[in-house]
């Protein structure tokens, strides 16, 4: 299947994947960044998998139901229409999976395939029956599997078939446990769903975002709450790991972590959306995480802060349509990436503005950053893009020393914060004078991606929002159509040129796709500096690519008409929520990161 024929139900410790054929495929418990117990998705059924399916071929149309997180997939075959509702109730100590299949119309033979693999599809468990239920144990992982359809064992895999008839309503439930303690029993299927519906109505309804693009807004901030990891607040990158950049290329990384770059445009969404709840925990997480020297800031965190994401390769799955390698771990967390040392400065400075309750912790921290920074602004680094070429001198890591710099001085000025405000007031100078002199081309009349190259990047439409320069300055509005002319195709953005003869930068092989985030900040820029026309068509240009239950990828194939990447993505949700409310606003209320 598709990326996009993929919906996510989710416990805000973990997600699955379910396929419109009816088929979970991808699935890691207890946590995000778990071991998958269903990694077809990187594979095939033998690598894991949870299917209801009709016996033949069927139709599939599905909904979340209204503002909630509880799938339904309507299957119809030539015998009638079943109902599978779909949910993982929020959790208080085991994460559960329910599943029930309603009959719609007639009497609808069904197919149960039950494949659990646990560590990404290599372990097969020991199977076992527990007083009418099935337990499956291998290694540290345990699962209880519950119905009251009759099954049996089939090749490592429990099978069974079974008629749905209209009005009938079938419990499938399936709960993980640590192999160590007894297997507990599951919850009741049906008050399940119901509560687990209610509970995201409810957490949905606390939103303030109104508007034409209310439903958008609102299925991207239940996409961000899904991908938050409650105990801590930290918000993972995507629920997935290797889905591809490039269908058949090697651009394939594990997302199942946190990115401090992510902070400060997830604390803009979630605080003018109403969620202060959410935001504070987020900002929370962020001190927690990057505590310490500030010299071993790591750019991306475990969804505790765990620091060590070491990366290896999974030789035994083919990966997604045989795009290798199979990636778990990270290994961009260990890469200087000065953007990173702005983004947590900012991002605190932004929720002390937004007026979340103020923690002192949040400044020392500030200070003690912004000190290291200004020592090492200058050094070339690996940039936003985390390129695994050589380090450059890239201008928007560059932007981002003097956006850190910058919120320092508004700390002291405008909220009464003590520091060396001359000191810094200098170095901000000294920054932008640098930016300015080295980082932009005359001939192009464009800044450029780095320090001394020809070539863009997309991160430059950052630069109104920031506030380096004022939204009007020609040298803003130069880069803007510069970057309109090179890097946008059929209304999206690219990061940057992957041509080797325009740009070696990233030191990988192949090309790349549309970056749905870049797209959105071009549309952000596009409504700073006037062109809400333009911001608007890109806008819903973008939105027209989100699958048919309102989920977005980290990219677009423009060539394929295919989402791609990792699913669902953090960074392309964020982007609807902000450029929706810059898109809602008049044109003299239009304000963005670097409003005092």
């Amino acid at each position: 299947m598709e990326i996009e024929d993929y919906a996510v139900i989710g416990d805000t410790h973990s997600v699955a994947l379910v396929g419109r054929d009816g088929s979970i495929d991808w699935l890691c418990l207890p946590r995000f960044d778990s071991g998958a117990c269903f990694a077809a998705l990187l594979g095939g059924p033998e690598h894991g998998r949870f299917a209801l399916q009709p016996l033949g071929e069927s139709r599939a149309r599905r909904r979340y139901r209204d503002d909630s997180l509880v799938l339904e997939t309507e299957l119809t075959s030539s015998e009638g229409t079943v109902r599978i509702v779909d949910a993982m109730p929020v959790r208080h100590r085991h994460p559960e999976v329910v599943r029930v299949i309603e009959g719609v119309t007639g009497a609808v033979r069904m197919r149960l395939e039950l494949t659990i693999r646990f560590d990404y599809g290599h372990v097969t468990p020991w199977v076992r029956s527990l007083d009418g239920r099935l337990g499956a144990i291998g290694g540290p992982d345990a699962l209880v599997f519950e119905t009251p359809v009759a099954t049996h064992g089939q090749d490592t895999t429990t099978v069974a078939e079974f008629t749905v008839r209209a009005g009938e309503r079938i419990p499938f439930v399936l709960t993980w446990h640590p192999s160590h303690e007894q297997p507990p029993r599951g919850v009741n299927a049906l008050d399940a769903i119901e509560q687990t519906t209610n509970w995201w109505q409810e957490w949905t309804r606390r939103s303030q975002s109104e508007g034409p693009y209310r439903d958008a807004v609102a299925r991207s901030l239940i996409t961000l709450k899904a991908l938050t990891y409650a105990p801590t607040g930290g918000i993972v990158a995507a629920g997935t790991t290797s889905l591809p950049e490039v269908i058949g290329g090697v651009r394939n990384w594990d997302y199942r972590y946190c990115w401090l770059r992510d902070a400060t445009f997830t604390l803009y969404a979630l605080l003018h959306a109403g969620y202060k709840d959410e935001a504070a925990a987020w900002r929370d997480w962020l001190l927690r995480a990057v505590a310490g020297d500030p010299g071993t800031l790591q750019t991306v965190y475990g969804p505790a802060g765990e620091r060590r994401l070491e990366e290896r390769t999974l030789d035994w799955l083919p990966g997604y349509e045989e795009s290798r390698p199979v990636r778990i771990g990270n290994r961009a967390a260990c890469q200087l990436q000065l953007d990173v040392y702005g983004e947590v400065i900012d991002a605190l400075h932004q929720a002390r503005r937004m007026g979340l309750p103020s923690d002192e912790n949040a400044w020392d921290l500030q200070r003690v950053i912004g000190e290291w920074l200004e020592s090492r602004w200058q050094d070339p680094d690996h940039g936003l893009w985390e390129v695994r070429g050589s380090p450059r001198e890239f201008v928007h890591s560059k932007v981002m020393a003097w956006t850190a710099i910058d919120r320092l001085v508004k700390g002291v000025e405008q909220h009464g914060r003590e520091g060396p405000v001359d000191r810094w007031r200098r170095t901000r100078a000294a920054i932008h004078d640098e930016v300015c002199r080295r980082g932009y081309d005359v001939e192009l009349g464009s800044f450029t991606q780095s320090f001394g190259s020809k070539g863009l990047d997309a991160s430059l439409l950052l630069l109104p929002g920031l506030g380096f320069l004022p939204p009007d300055d020609p040298r803003v509005l130069g880069t803007i159509r510069a970057v309109e002319r090179q890097l946008v195709r059929d209304g999206f953005v690219f990061r940057y040129s992957t041509s080797e003869s325009e740009n070696d930068v990233d030191g990988l092989p192949g090309r790349e796709n549309a970056f749905i985030a870049c797209s959105f900040w071009m549309v952000d820029a596009l409504a700073l500096t006037g062109r809400h026309d333009d911001a608007r068509a890109m806008f819903e240009r973008v939105l027209s690519v989100r699958n048919d239950v309102g989920l977005l990828a980290e990219g677009y194939d423009i060539e394929r008409r295919r989402l791609v990447g990792n699913f669902p993505q953090a960074f392309s949700h964020v982007g609807v929520v902000n450029a929706a409310r810059l898109l809602g606003c008049t044109a003299d209320a239009i304000s963005h990161r670097s409003a005092t």
